[in-house]
Parts: C-alpha cells; structure tokens; sequence
C-alpha cells in the first residue's frame, strides 16, 4: 500500500488543493488524515468537504474538537480561541458531525494515528523531545505512528534491541528498518512552523519501506487575503508567508 499522509489543514483550502493535485500524481492508494482539519484558516467548511471527497481515513485535532465543543479552550492562544470560535459559527450541522465522527486514535494495520501523543491523546500535548518520544513509543502497540499538531516534521525513532536512547532526523527520505520503532511527524498542510511556507505531507509505502516528506507550493497570496477578508486576526496571514 502507498499511503498519503496529510496533517494541520487548518481551513486553508488553497494548501489543501496544492497538497491534494500532488497526491493524485504520486497515485496513493489511501489518504490518512491527522486532524485538525479547521482553524486558523478561512475555508473550514470547504476543507472539510475535500477530505470527504478523498475519503481519508481520519482522526481528530485539538481544533476539530474545538470546534465542535469537545475540548475546552483554555489553553488556546488568543488568536487560535479567535479563530476557533468564528470557525464554531461557520461550520453547517453537517460538519460538525463528521469532526465529531474522528476518533482520537486509529490503528491500521503497522500504524497507529494520533494528533498529538499517545500517552493521554485528549491533552493535547506535544513531542518535542528525544524523552517526550520515548514515553510515547514504549505505548506504542505499531512499527509507526504518524502524528501532527506541532507542525513540525520530525522523524523519531528507537531501536528495540539496543541500549542506544531515542535519535532524531530532520530528513526528508526515513527508510523503514526491522527492529526499530518510529515517531513520524509529516508537518503541517495549512500553516508549516518549520521556516518553510511551502504546505507538507507525508508518502509511506510499505512495499518499498520507507517514508517521504513532500514540500508543496501553493497560492499563499490568496489564502491570506481569506483571512484577513473573514476578519480573522492579521498574524494569522503573516505567518504563512513566513512558515512560522
């Protein structure tokens, strides 16, 4: 199977569709999606309408469940709440339904999705850390889990029969061994934080073995303009342009 695996949509459509014509040229034959497929963005609705389309196999966000009063906003910044909260009155009843069909965790076959960790997924925390992915991996029931929410792509991974602790790598291309177990964050579709504006996605194939970080360029331009047309708050579209 050729997996794509697409994370933190973020209501950007114009990153989405970039991410999604790559995708039906690399030929997949499943999509994966990590959550958050709404806020910060101004096209949650449409966004959500294009997962359906590719009929992912998807997991819920903080932001999904944000969105649809399933998580407190509380530890949300100012301008995520914001966005958040003019997301909750944009969405139809139809979208909310389907965020509110995502589960937290998902298993299929050697891989196991999640937002955030595994180690209480409802909290929302991060892996940033060669020690926050070792918890992680000693829960891990999977050779792989792909997770998101940082917008960061990572690769972390532990070799189950050494005594070595957890490595990380910044590349692109992570070939898949036996024996070893990995933490793969593919980056963000709709708002990179990595100094890179172009969206991110991952490729697994696992004939082949391995994992690839696809950088995509999109209209960013007019992705701004939504937001800052919506009333969204002005970081928002300034950020893109930075990848920040």
């Amino acid at each position: 199977m050729k997996y794509a695996i697409i994370s933190d949509i973020h209501g950007n459509l114009e990153a989405l569709k970039g991410v999604k014509k790559d995708i039906e040229k690399e030929k997949v034959d499943k999509c994966l999606f990590l959550g958050d497929a709404v806020g910060y963005g101004a096209d949650p609705s449409e966004c959500i309408e294009e997962l359906e389309k590719m009929e992912c196999i998807s997991i819920a966000g903080n932001h999904d469940w944000g969105a649809v009063g399933l998580t407190s906003l509380d530890n949300f910044n100012p301008y995520a709440r914001e966005a958040v909260q003019w997301t909750r009155e944009k969405l139809c009843k139809k979208g909310k339904e389907f965020i509110r069909s995502f589960p937290l965790v998902k298993k299929i076959h050697d891989i196991t999705l999640v937002h955030a960790t595994l180690q209480k997924p409802e909290r929302w925390n991060y892996i940033f850390s060669t020690f926050q992915a070792h918890v992680n991996i000693e829960l891990q029931e999977t050779s792989i889990t792909f997770v998101g929410h940082s917008h960061v792509p990572i690769t972390f991974f532990e070799n189950l029969d050494s005594e070595e602790s957890v490595q990380f790598t910044r590349e692109r291309k992570i070939e898949i061994e036996e024996g070893f177990k990995y933490i793969i964050n593919v980056g963000s579709v709709g708002q990179p934080r990595d100094g890179n504006p172009k969206a991110s996605y991952g490729l697994y194939d696992d004939k082949k073995q391995y994992v690839e970080i696809k950088r995509i360029p999109y209209d960013i331009r007019k992705a701004q303009q939504k937001i800052l047309e919506a009333g969204l708050p002005e970081i928002l579209a300034e950020r893109l342009e930075y990848g920040e």
